[in-house]
């Protein structure tokens, strides 16, 4: 009976051992993140640029883009706001773009829960679209990077930079 537990515990700490040592990040190649303020959440995935050409390239102008990696960036807003003068209720919105060289247009959609790259099937469901400039970089930004302030929403990769005005 002995043989039997000491054998069934070195088998459960084995197993234990290496599920742990065989675990890999959930998203390794574009680590995801939440930034937040006291009214706004941002959670997104951040790819790298690795090299290669983002903007024009990777994500072509004038094609829907979903603002990072893997499922849609989530935009919260705790109280109702204006983006860019635009009126929008307190809540959670997917935010997606159209990159373009010198402007790009954000879309703020109803739908949360769709897969990042499924913004077309849904586009019914946008609530807001505008316009906003672009900003060239004097040095690439190697990963994605979205910032918040009382001020801007900021999203920064490869050569460019977009700032999306904020009003509570």
């Amino acid at each position: 009976m002995r043989v039997i537990k000491t054998f069934f515990s070195f088998a459960v700490v084995f197993l234990a051992a290496t599920t742990v040592s065989y675990a890999q990040p959930s998203h390794p190649h574009s680590p995801h993140d939440t930034i937040s303020t006291a009214n706004i959440t941002i959670t997104y995935g951040r790819p790298y640029k690795k090299g290669r050409d983002i903007f024009g390239s990777l994500e072509p102008y004038g094609k829907t883009y979903r603002c990072g990696a893997d499922e849609p960036t989530i935009l919260t807003f705790a109280k109702d706001v204006q983006l860019a003068g635009h009126p929008v209720k307190a809540g959670k919105y997917s935010l997606f773009s159209v990159p373009n060289q010198s402007s790009w247009t954000i879309i703020l959609n109803s739908n949360t829960t769709m897969w990042g790259t499924e913004h077309d099937k849904h586009a019914d469901q946008d609530v807001l679209k505008f316009d906003v400039p672009v900003t060239p970089l004097g040095t690439p930004m190697e990963q994605l990077t979205m910032t918040a302030s009382s001020k801007n929403i900021t999203l920064a990769w490869d050569m460019v930079k977009i700032a999306i005005p904020v009003q509570f």
